[in-house]
């Protein structure tokens, strides 16, 4: 009788644990029961879709045709690049910006084996069905950095400039010497660390990590103020205007968008970024790099590093700069303007 309550009870113990760690099924757009489509959207070779957002002028009459490449937890709407410039200030330079949602967030559809490489090829196939040119621009905005190191390193032919706005760094990337990836790692609290253990190894269990209420999560999953510098406070107003539509980032699901972006970012890379050649090598285009010296999210010295290594990005570190520092009156602008040949008067 007692080994068949223990039986029962580890039948129970394990179905539980097993409902605990599998995420439920995407609600894609489109489906029944999932959200509207309320994008324009455009079918890749996978027969994924992939919803997008256009900015400034049109794109038969644009100079400069950039790809914005969204943060974590944001999606199409929040293209700060486009967003956060003065009115008529793209379409007096003859800027195109189209930002996209990347998979699973907002109205483009998962992709549970999305890794750098196809992140990369989902801008080119968005880039070639919205007829941009041989060549364009990419900015990717912290964890949309990850597709623009993987266009560096994949399709840098197709590059007319790219600009990474604190990238989120992969510390499990080999360049990096391990004395300092420790000395930061040993900064980190427990919970942090053992969130970093589970993305990089057990990935599978990251559903499970992000939903459970024994223990407390990352930073950034709790949207905790202790990730946000001194500026970065002063900076969280602007983003009032996103109470209407934030809801949208995350509708299909937080797996296939959070979770995956998570595992995506600091997950195995098959390349090291700081082994990538220089796209340019007769400076027919450039790379621009911009960090903020109190980001709290991107470890300065790491950054600081790649700079270091890739002497032919064009560093720019701003003091004070917390991670949401490209939100500031002017950094749109400034940006923008170190990244395209346009006169710095306008």
């Amino acid at each position: 009788l007692i080994t068949g309550a223990v039986v029962i009870v580890l039948i129970g113990l394990g179905a539980w644990a097993f409902v605990s760690i599998r995420p439920p099924p995407p609600k894609r757009c489109g489906t029944p029961g999932g959200p509207p489509i309320t994008a324009p959207r455009i079918r890749l070779s996978d027969g994924r879709y992939l919803a997008y957002e256009e900015h400034g002028v049109s794109r038969q009459n644009a100079t400069f045709k950039i790809v914005f490449i969204h943060a974590f937890s944001t999606f199409r709407r929040d293209a700060v690049i486009a967003n956060r410039v003065r009115p008529g200030f793209l379409e007096k330079n003859g800027i195109y910006v189209v930002s996209y949602d990347r998979p699973g967030y907002g109205e483009s559809d998962p992709h549970s084996s999305r890794n750098e490489k196809t992140l990369a090829h989902d801008v080119e196939q968005l880039a070639d069905q919205l007829q941009l040119g041989s060549k364009f621009y990419v900015v990717g905005y912290s964890m949309g950095g990850q597709a623009v190191w993987g266009v560096l390193k994949y399709i840098p032919h197709r590059l007319a400039g790219a600009t990474l706005l604190c990238p989120v760094i992969n510390s499990w990337w080999p360049s990096f010497p391990d004395s300092l990836t420790w000395e930061l790692w040993n900064k980190q609290s427990k919970s942090e660390r053992f969130a970093m253990l589970v993305t990089h190894h057990t990935p599978w269990l990251l559903y499970w990590w992000n939903n459970q209420k024994l223990f407390a999560t990352t930073a950034v999953m709790q949207s905790s103020p202790n990730m946000f510098s001194p500026q970065d406070l002063a900076l969280l107003p602007k983003l009032a205007a996103r109470v209407s539509y934030k809801n949208q980032t995350t509708q299909q699901g937080t797996h296939e968008s959070l979770d995956r972006d998570l595992i995506v970012g600091f997950g195995k890379w098959s390349f090291d970024p700081m082994k990538i050649e220089n796209p340019f090598p007769k400076g027919e285009g450039s790379v621009h790099m911009w960090q903020g010296d109190d980001d709290r999210l991107v470890p300065i010295q790491l950054q600081r590093i790649i700079a270091q290594k890739l002497s032919w990005i064009k560093y720019h570190e701003i003091p004070g700069a917390g991670h949401i520092f490209p939100m500031a009156d002017g950094m749109a602008e400034t940006v923008l303007k170190e990244l395209l040949p346009i006169p710095q008067s306008s």
